[in-house]
């Protein structure tokens, strides 16, 4: 199997660029490849992207590899189901986000669901080899070698997960803590405004628990600057908006040159 460009970039703390795919649209994600973002992920949390679906997507983005595009793939799970972890990855993806981690416990159980259980590693990934991700059985190698391709993405969005960021941080196969800045921001009292003093203490927490634990830390911005203070900031692995929104601002801002010159 081909090494997971995701974990090696976080490995090496390299900052990358990605954007969030909403819509659950196999024409999104293909076009999306094109444009040069590192990674892609298919929000299956707040997106519409099922099982069927995720597949279109997946492959929507194999067809634009096929023609030199390379980014990285992720899913954003909506909840800490060991049976979505099954499916997703069974489908191809080695790279998984989960949403609202508020403990080491929580990590761990996590990791391990995403890991075959080969030796003593606390794995816990059923195993079936005619899927997708082996080819349908075609690739002889790929229970061997998809562990170490693995992935885990946890993402610290409440008061509790800041508070429990350095043990989660410190989990073996946690590969990035990436901030839910909305729920975040909302969790502590004060929606949206991410320059308040408690929010940014909170920000720093987390930065501060990953680069002692030697992890990469990943954010979410809604603009090209804001990235680019995230980045200087010291975050590795930062979301460009997303698909829908893109689409919106295109289309309103076409709209507002031609009725501007009208």
């Amino acid at each position: 199997m081909h090494a997971n460009p995701v974990k090696i970039a976080l490995a090496e703390r390299r900052p990358g660029i990605g954007c969030w795919l909403t819509l659950g649209s196999p024409a999104n994600a293909e076009l999306l490849a094109h444009c040069g973002f590192d990674w892609l992920l298919i929000d299956q949390e707040h997106g519409p992207a099922g099982t069927g679906t995720l597949l279109q997507q997946l492959r929507a983005i194999d067809a634009a590899r096929a023609h030199g595009a390379t980014p990285g793939v992720v899913v954003r799970l909506p909840a800490h189901d060991p049976a979505l972890v099954k499916q997703a990855m069974d489908s191809g993806v080695a790279s998984l986000m989960f949403p609202a981690v508020e403990s080491a416990e929580q990590a761990r159980r996590l990791a391990g669901a995403m890991r075959y259980p080969l030796g003593d590693n606390g794995g816990s990934r059923g195993i079936a080899g005619i899927v997708r991700a082996a080819r349908y059985g075609l690739d002889p190698d790929y229970i061997a070698g998809a562990n170490a391709q693995a992935c885990t993405i946890v993402q610290i969005e409440t008061p509790k997960g800041v508070e429990q960021a350095r043990a989660i941080a410190r989990v073996d196969g946690v590969d990035c803590l990436f901030v839910g800045p909305a729920d975040l921001s909302f969790g502590l009292g004060h929606p949206g405004d991410l320059e308040h003093p408690r929010v940014r203490a909170a920000l720093d927490e987390v930065l501060a628990a990953a680069a002692e634990a030697g992890k990469a830390c990943g954010m979410f911005a809604l603009s090209a600057a804001e990235a680019a203070r995230f980045r200087e900031a010291g975050f590795h692995m930062i979301s460009l908006h997303s698909d829908a929104a893109w689409l919106a601002r295109g289309a309103r801002a076409a709209l507002a040159e031609y009725r501007g010159g009208a």
